[in-house]
């Protein structure tokens, strides 16, 4: 694996949290508590080593620009600010969530994951949107600094 390889691993462990947050979200729908558990502990972990990947990526890398024209600019700069601004908050909610449910407080758990797994999930999928608004949907006009 190449240091260049890591946007897509990036673009796939979002992906792979989405889907977690989706089917943690049904199980404990269908009151499956210990399979809850288990896979919001699984994104949980997916995102850590999002995060890992993401920073060491752009501590080498720095940052990439985006360069297409039309509707497309005003487009991705509001998913992306977006997605920044909520992928901020994602960390301290998602431990604060996680702390809550490990330690059986309930109440206390449901009321911070009814903001967490709505801003958790918008981060995952838009990030996984801003690799491919980035590398696949507009490649021929991205500037890598």
């Amino acid at each position: 694996m190449d240091l260049y390889d890591l946007p897509l691993l990036n673009a796939i462990l979002n992906g792979s949290c989405a889907t977690l947050l989706l089917i943690g979200r049904s199980k404990i729908k269908r009151n499956e508590r210990d399979a809850h558990k288990k896979i919001m502990i699984a994104a949980f972990s997916v995102s850590v080593l999002f995060l890992i990947s993401y920073l060491i990526y752009h501590y080498n890398v720095g940052s990439v620009g985006f360069k297409g024209e039309g509707w497309s600019r005003p487009l991705y700069f509001t998913i992306l600010i977006s997605h920044t601004v909520l992928a901020a908050a994602v960390p301290f909610l998602a431990i604060l969530s996680l702390r809550r449910g490990l330690k059986s407080q309930f109440a206390l758990h449901r009321k911070v994951a009814r903001w967490t797994y709505p801003i958790w999930l918008y981060v995952s999928v838009t990030g996984v949107l801003i690799y491919l608004m980035l590398y696949h949907i507009w490649p021929s006009r991205v500037l890598q600094v």
